[in-house]
């Protein structure tokens, strides 16, 4: 036991190395390299808020810049970037901080989970991952939009109620998530069913959680400007480029033009409806293996999704180490190149011929990753994580006698 302990603390210790490293890396990025059309689009949208407010902004056209599509808690983080900008630190580097610490973060916790269903050399390698990981590098330190962040708090919240059995954090987190970005809103069915079968009081203390940060991030704007609030946040469909996925192929499959309208229309909430029901079963076949299931949830949107957007991998970027290693690195090998042909070429929506086709490898790539990581979260016992995997040449750890289900107050070292 105490080897294995030393063990874990030395991948934990590599892993902080790597996660130090990489943060360094995208805040050098973010500091020296001006970055796409998001970062002054995130200025623009800023100043305007420094002028409205964060709750008044979703109600007032904003000339020159695209839909103000993002929740509250964005908002007055874009006003407290801005008030920093004006002391005369460069917003361009400000506005990729929070992603790139976001990605310190997650190579941290995916660690953590991971080093409680698996060798702790195999959770070292999955945390370096999603420190190293081009996409995120990318995305994050490049791109700077709010993704990383988002994903982040939502492993935080499975984590925490799935393995720390702290359902009032995992509510606070949940509640982040969406209030940062709302993508991972496909993901919070899925946590009320894992918080319903701990049992009442598990179920109480999440909702409280979720319910009390919920309230004070998106009360204001619900009661102030509802309808713009829905229109611009809850019903956005995303850009109507042809670059990724179900539309890339049925635009070159020569699919009618009324076909492709629908499903970039009304019809990308039938695939948002798909994740959420393969979310909530995952979640009650498997309630122990929450951050699995909110991973492969938030990869499978990415497989479903209409709209086309290099930030957008980072969707599934740190859960596809959480599905399994190689499925990590399979996705981060192809995707990463991906997403640095496409940002070094004339413009990150404007993707030339090889970056197309790399983005359609991936997407098998990413497919693949999905079906053998379900596979195998779907072979673990029904109530508990499945014993630390043996490292090659060593004998498998077997589980102490004392161990009991993911349901009781024991935590598993």
């Amino acid at each position: 036991m105490w080897c294995e302990t030393w063990d874990v603390r030395r991948a934990r210790a590599a892993v902080l190395v790597a996660a130090t490293a990489g943060l360094l890396t995208r805040v050098i990025i973010a500091a020296t390299v001006r970055g796409p059309a998001d970062v002054r689009i995130f200025e623009g949208f800023a100043k305007a808020i420094a002028v409205y407010g964060p709750v008044r902004i979703y109600e007032h056209p904003l000339p020159g810049l695209p839909v103000y599509n993002h929740p509250p808690l964005a908002g007055w983080m874009l006003l407290g970037l801005n008030g920093l900008a004006e002391l005369g630190m460069s917003f361009g580097t400000l506005i990729r901080t929070p992603a790139a610490l976001a990605d310190f973060c997650c190579a941290l916790l995916v660690f953590e989970i991971v080093r409680r269903r698996a060798a702790p050399r195999t959770a070292m390698l999955c945390g370096i991952g999603v420190a190293v990981s081009p996409v995120l590098i990318a995305t994050s330190g490049y791109h700077g939009n709010t993704d990383a962040v988002a994903v982040a708090f939502a492993l935080a919240s499975a984590h925490l109620l799935a393995d720390r059995k702290a359902p009032l954090a995992a509510g606070v987190a949940a509640a982040l998530s969406i209030s940062v970005k709302f993508v991972p809103v496909v993901v919070i069915p899925a946590l009320f069913v894992v918080a319903l079968r701990g049992g009442r009081p598990v179920l109480a203390r999440f909702t409280a959680g979720f319910a009390a940060l919920f309230a004070l991030v998106w009360g204001p704007a619900l009661l102030t400007v509802p309808g713009d609030l829905e229109k611009n946040v809850l019903e956005y469909g995303g850009g109507s480029y042809r670059l990724w996925g179900l539309v890339r192929f049925a635009d070159v499959l020569g699919l009618p033009e009324s076909v492709i309208t629908f499903m970039q229309g009304g019809g990308h909430f039938l695939f948002v409806l798909v994740c959420v029901a393969a979310g909530i079963r995952l979640a009650w076949l498997r309630p122990a293996q929450l951050p699995g299931v909110v991973a492969a949830t938030l990869g499978l949107l990415l497989l479903l999704s209409t709209a086309s957007g290099l930030q957008y991998l980072t969707w599934a970027a740190a859960g596809m180490f959480v599905l399994g290693l190689w499925e990590g690195f399979a996705f981060h090998t192809v995707l990463g190149l991906t997403a640095v042909l496409g940002y070094s070429g004339r413009s990150a929506v404007r993707w030339s011929e090889p970056v197309l086709e790399l983005g359609a490898a991936g997407w098998l790539v990413l497919a693949a990753g999905l079906v053998t990581g379900v596979r195998r979260l779907l072979a673990t016992g029904p109530d508990a994580p499945p014993r630390p995997l043996p490292e090659p040449g060593r004998a498998p750890v077997s589980a102490p006698r004392s161990s009991q289900p993911s349901g009781s107050s024991v935590e598993r070292p």
